[in-house]
Parts: C-alpha cells; structure tokens; sequence
C-alpha cells in the first residue's frame, strides 16, 4: 500500500490574497515565484480572464518541509465554526507561566495582523494551555 507523504491545505476564502499573505506572516511561509514567462503574479494574474482573477492564492514553507497551502475564493462567507483547524505550534515544548506568557506574545503579534483572539484555556490536569484566536476572515485556529 502507497503511503501520501505531502498533502496541501486549502481554505475558502472571499480574498485569497489577504488571507494567503496573512498566513505567510502566522508560519514563516513565503508566496512562490510567479509561473514561468511572467515576472510578477499581477502580471500572471492579468493574463487570466477576468472571472478568475484574484481567484487564487498560494503560499509555502521556505524549507518544502510543511504543507503548501491554497487559497480559493467562494462566493459564499463563512456560516459555522470549522470542523478542521490549524494549531500554530508556538508553545512547543514550553510549560506553565513561560508558555503562556509565549502564547499570550504570539496573538498580540497576530492580532496586529488582523487576527482575533477569542479565548484562552488555561492548563488543566490533561492539557497544556492554548489561546484560541480566528484568522481575518473568521476561521478559527489555535495556538498551541
């Protein structure tokens, strides 16, 4: 049996760039080179016709080590919580009071980019603390 080693995350979204670029500044990831022939992705994307301009956005981990993530627009806005999310591993490896106070620093950093935090949970007996937080167009990730 064949085992999938890569895999790509994609999000509807209404503005895939925004979004594609807010998530470059959350994880490190960068936006690819345009596709051969064009020197910029404008220039790409004027090459579309018009209904698909704008209409994708694609970003990547510098190292090829994490997941490519896509970006697509929908006509329809974001209705229920997601069932899948992204836990931002910004805690790792970290306790108590130190990890918080991690944590605690990387939303104030994300929500100057737009993001939200909605709640924190503090450690318990089974679990480590995380801050739950949505992305600029409302969904929903933890960091962890």
């Amino acid at each position: 049996m064949a085992s999938i080693k890569k895999f790509q995350v994609t999000f509807d979204c209404a503005d895939p760039e925004r979004v594609a670029r807010f998530w470059c500044e959350v994880l490190g990831y960068v936006v690819p080179p345009p596709p051969e022939g064009f020197a910029t992705w404008d220039d790409y994307d004027r090459s579309l016709p018009p209904e698909r301009r704008g209409a994708a956005f694609v970003c990547m981990d510098p190292s090829g080590v994490g997941p490519r993530m896509y970006f697509q627009r929908v006509p329809e806005g974001k209705v229920v919580k997601n069932r899948v999310h992204l836990d931002v591993r910004a805690g790792t490896g970290l306790v108590g009071e130190e990890r918080l106070a991690t944590l605690e620093a990387e939303s104030a950093r994300l929500v100057a980019l737009g993001a939200v935090q909605l709640r924190v949970l503090h450690a318990d007996a089974e679990n480590e603390s995380c801050i739950l937080m949505q992305d600029i167009e409302g969904n929903e990730f933890c960091l962890d």
